[in-house]
C-alpha cells in the first residue's frame, strides 16, 4: 500500500470546489459542509461551475459563503452544475477537430484565481482527472460521489442510499400491479458494472429474482424460478435487473457507444429479459426502467449525514495540507486514502459476501 502523501500547507486560504460526472443526491450537502467548515476556519471558497469547465472557460466561478448555501442541504442536484464534457485532458471541441488538451489552461486558471487547494467531488472518471492534476502539482482533495456505490476504499458513497430507497419504493408499487394481473414485472435499475443498487433494492423490496453484473445469469433458470412460484400459488414475479447484468456467455447491452468525453451508456437489459421470459414462461411480462429518477429528489437522511461528513473531512484535509487524497467512509470514521489507490479500480459486489448469502437464504434467485 502506498503511503499517504506528505502534508504540504495550502499556499492560500482560498479553496476551489467543483462537482463532476452524473449528479447524485447529497452533492449540495457536501458543498454546504465545505463552505461552512471553511468559514469556521477562515477560508474563502470559490465554486467552479459545470465541473472542470469552471477552470477552462472564463467567468465560470462564483464565491460561496454560508449565506449562499443556506437551505441547500435537502436539495437534490448540484448548485454548481456538472457536465459530461469536462475532461480537460481530452476536451471535445467540435466534431471535425476532435479533442484538445486544456489541462495547462486549467492549471493557469487555478493559480490565477489565487486558489490554494481544489476539492473535487465526483465519481471514478472525475477522480481520475483529479489524480492527473495532482500529479502535475495541483493540491487536490477528492470526495467520492456515485449512486452506484462502486468506488473502492470507501464502504459507501452518498447518493446510494437515496437511489436504493427510490428503487425500493418503485418495487413496492409494482408488486401491487404485478399481483393484480399475474404478471412478471422486470425493473431495470442503474449501477453500471456493479450490482449494489439492484441487490439492495431487490432485498428491501422483496424481489423474487435479482440479476447483477457479478453473476452472469441463465435465463432458463430464471424462468424455472418463475414457474415454480406459479405452481405453489404465487402467480406473479418481480425481477430486478442491474443495467450491467448479462447472460452467461453474453455481453452487456450498450444503449449508446462511448464518444470523446463520455463513457458508454448501458441499457436495454430489462426489456430483453422481459421479452425472453414471456416466451419461456407463457406469462405476460412488462419492463420498467427507473433511469434518472434514481438520481433525482432529495437525499435521504443517511446520505445527508454522510455527505456532510465527507465535506467537513475534505476541508480538514485541506487545512492539514494532506493532498492527493480522497475522503472515505470506514465506519465509524471518515478517513483519507491516496487517490492512486482508488483510480482505475471498481468496487463490485463480492460473490461470496454476506449480502449475496442473505439474498440466497430468503429465496431470491440470482439466475445461477
Amino acid at each position: 500500500m502506498n503511503e499517504t502523501p506528505t502534508p504540504q500547507p495550502p499556499r492560500s486560504r482560498r479553496v476551489g470546489v467543483l462537482t463532476g460526472g452524473g449528479d447524485a443526491p447529497g452533492l449540495n450537502a457536501v458543498i454546504r459542509a465545505v463552505v461552512k467548515s471553511a468559514a469556521n476556519s477562515h477560508y474563502e471558497v470559490i465554486g467552479l461551475l459545470d465541473s472542470f469547465d469552471g477552470l477552462i472557460e472564463p467567468d465560470r466561478q462564483r464565491k460561496l459563503t454560508p449565506r449562499e448555501v443556506t437551505g441547500i442541504l435537502r436539495l437534490g442536484g448540484t448548485i454548481l452544475g456538472t457536465t459530461n464534457r469536462g475532461n480537460p485532458f481530452a476536451y471535445p471541441v467540435s466534431t471535425s477537430e476532435g479533442t484538445q488538451d486544456y489541462s495547462a489552461r486549467c492549471i493557469d486558471t487555478f493559480y490565477g484565481l489565487g486558489l490554494g487547494a481544489l476539492i473535487v467531488i465526483g465519481g471514478d472518471g472525475t477522480l481520475a482527472i483529479a489524480h492527473e492534476f495532482h500529479k502535475r502539482g495541483l493540491p487536490i482533495v477528492g470526495v467520492p460521489k456515485t449512486i452506484d456505490n462502486d468506488i473502492v476504499s470507501t464502504s459507501s458513497t452518498f447518493g446510494f442510499d437515496s437511489a436504493v430507497s427510490f428503487a425500493t419504493d418503485a418495487i413496492d408499487r409494482l408488486h401491487v400491479t404485478a399481483e393484480a394481473h399475474h404478471r412478471i414485472m422486470v425493473v431495470e435499475v442503474m449501477g453500471r458494472y456493479a450490482g449494489w443498487i439492484a441487490l439492495y433494492a431487490g432485498i428491501a423490496g422483496g424481489a423474487d429474482i435479482v440479476l447483477i453484473p457479478e453473476i452472469p445469469f441463465d435465463l432458463e433458470r430464471v424462468a424455472a424460478h418463475v414457474q415454480a412460484r406459479d405452481r405453489w400459488g404465487a402467480r406473479f414475479s418481480i425481477v430486478v435487473a442491474a443495467e450491467g447484468a448479462r447472460p452467461k456467455g453474453g455481453e452487456v447491452l450498450v444503449a449508446k457507444a462511448a464518444t470523446p468525453g463520455t463513457v458508454e451508456r448501458l441499457g436495454g437489459i430489462g426489456a430483453r429479459v422481459a421479452a425472453e421470459l414471456e416466451q419461456l414462461t407463457g406469462k405476460e411480462a412488462r419492463s420498467v426502467v427507473l433511469g434518472h429518477l434514481q438520481r433525482g429528489g432529495a437525499p435521504t437522511s443517511s446520505d445527508r449525514v454522510l455527505a456532510t461528513a465527507f465535506g467537513a473531512k475534505a476541508m480538514e484535509l485541506v487545512h492539514e495540507g494532506r493532498f492527493g487524497c480522497m475522503v472515505a467512509s470506514r465506519p465509524p470514521d471518515i478517513v483519507a486514502v491516496p487517490l492512486d489507490e482508488v483510480v482505475g479500480r471498481m468496487r463490485q459486489v463480492p460473490v461470496e459476501s454476506d449480502i449475496i448469502r442473505t439474498a440466497r437464504a430468503v429465496g431470491i434467485s440470482l439466475g445461477e
